[in-house]
């Protein structure tokens, strides 16, 4: 659906784009992280219309959209981190005049206009003042607004900034009613646990390019299986010992009390067998899992190039 090759932006001396290439399939919702300064917000102008770039392709199905082409613009809904308003005028105005920017007028933004302010749950308060609107309510309003074309793509950043939990549930809730409705999504957040919950595809950008993408499953289980295999054992632990050590899957063993961490680089047939084995010589198991990755380490990991936070086990393996 959209697709960014060998983006390049420049401040003086400063590079905040260097050859980002990135691809978000039609209806994904695609979660775009990074660390400040990574060049989120600059990538997002720029497909926005905000910002010109100094090289690179942006393609929109198949067609050019890196010039001035306002028809393929036209296939973008932007939500900016920061919510400028019009606060003399009610939420309907506000809805009727982004519709007339857009060219729909009469019957036809009067539709459209009522169905987005009931979508985003203000249909109830058409004639306040959009001032009036508490920050929660002012964020759906621009998202609303966002929609008025019915964009193919909607790009967000950071759209929870500032929100309280509450509030910060139900915009994550009207955000996949949107993508579920078609619409293909962009999100920028540093609430990287929402992102996990919500997003089908992943993108992690640190200066200027792109070091980790796909889909939000697959990085998941990634994450999972480069963690260590966690082993507690009741009973006979010297044998599962020997086991371990000689197992060709087994790369690295730490042990504290009779739980043992485990470099293991099988799948999970290779787990399940693993099991049966202490269990035929006889090793009581009472716990047998991989420790649970999540999408903050696998960020801190590739934004810091550190490993993963290391499990240390002191001791001998009881009987």
């Amino acid at each position: 659906m959209l697709k960014i090759e060998q983006l390049k932006k420049s401040y003086g001396n400063f590079r905040a784009l260097d050859g980002l290439d990135m691809e978000i399939r039609r209806g994904a919702l695609y979660g775009f992280v990074g660390p400040n300064g990574a060049g989120k917000t600059t990538t997002i102008k720029i497909l926005a219309g905000l910002l010109s770039p100094d090289e690179g392709r942006i393609t929109i199905d198949g067609q050019d959209a890196s010039g001035a082409d306002w028809s393929l613009k036209g296939k973008i809904g932007y939500v900016p981190d920061s919510f400028g308003v019009y606060d003399n005028l009610t939420t309907w105005e506000y809805m009727e005049f982004f519709a007339a920017c857009y060219g729909i007028e009469g019957l036809t933004a009067r539709k459209r206009c009522s169905f987005l302010l009931d979508q985003a749950g203000l249909g109830g308060r058409r004639d306040f003042y959009v001032d009036g609107l508490s920050r929660g309510m002012k964020q759906r309003l621009c998202l609303a607004r966002a929609l008025i074309h019915e964009p193919a793509l909607l790009i967000l950043d950071e759209p929870s900034s500032g929100l309280d939990p509450k509030s910060r549930r139900e915009f994550m809730e009207l955000i996949m009613e949107i993508n579920e409705q078609g619409t293909t999504i962009l999100i920028s957040s540093h609430v990287l646990s929402e992102l996990s919950q919500i997003c089908t595809d992943i993108g992690i950008i640190e200066q200027g390019r792109m070091v980790l993408g796909g889909s939000m499953k697959e990085i998941l289980e990634r994450v999972d299986h480069s963690n260590p295999l966690l082993i507690t054992v009741y009973r006979n632990a010297d044998r599962a010992m020997g086991i371990l050590r000689s197992h060709s899957c087994v790369r690295t063993i730490s042990i504290k009390d009779n739980c043992f961490a485990v470099g293991f680089t099988g799948d999970t047939q290779d787990e399940a067998l693993l099991l049966q084995q202490l269990v035929d010589a006889e090793v009581l198991v009472n716990g047998f899992s991989r420790q649970q990755g999540n999408l903050e380490s696998l960020f801190m990991q590739i934004t810091e190039h550190e490993e993963a936070p290391a499990i240390h086990y002191e001791g001998r393996p009881g009987t």
